[in-house]
């Protein structure tokens, strides 16, 4: 597999032997899931045009498949940053400077900006991640974060 480490096709063996069939290969609803395992994230848009299925048993990929597709897509995907960048991007909205911001800022930032998600992601996203507000409307917002970059575990599972 020329420009890949022995370590990124052991990684791909590994997760297709996890999630794939017994014939070794993976479903297309997982090549997502893959890719993350990967550690890079194409937009949804790139996926789909990768491969990316929504029905179970609709497409299916080989590892050497998925490691072309990974060569591929990793040339492209861009570094999206972290969770101390994220801390960094959400620090603009605090205020108060005091580790909270207006939980109506956070909700309109994840519909507008960047690969804008759907009012049912940001929904299941709150739900999941999201503390209470305040009697100010603010949420704490490293919190949140450290769930959503599931560093901590959710409020409460995903309903997926």
């Amino acid at each position: 597999m020329g420009d890949l480490k022995p370590q990124e096709i052991e990684t791909a063996e590994f997760i297709v032997e996890v999630f794939g069939e017994e014939d070794k290969k993976l479903d297309g609803t997982l090549l997502g899931k893959f890719m993350f395992c990967m550690n890079i994230n194409p937009s949804q848009e790139r996926l789909k045009t990768a491969g990316l299925t929504t029905k179970k048993g609709e497409k299916v990929f080989t590892v050497e498949e998925l490691l072309n597709l990974y060569k591929e897509l990793k040339k492209e995907v861009k570094d999206f940053g972290c969770y101390e960048d994220f801390v960094e991007c959400l620090k603009l909205y605090d205020k108060n400077e005091n580790g909270y911001m207006l939980a109506g800022e956070l909700n309109h930032s994840l519909l507008t900006l960047g690969e804008k998600l759907t009012e049912a992601e940001v929904d299941e996203l709150f739900d999941t991640c999201l503390d209470e507000e305040n009697d100010d409307g603010e949420i704490p917002y490293t919190p949140f974060l450290r769930r959503m970059c599931e560093l901590d575990p959710p409020l409460k599972p995903s309903k997926k």
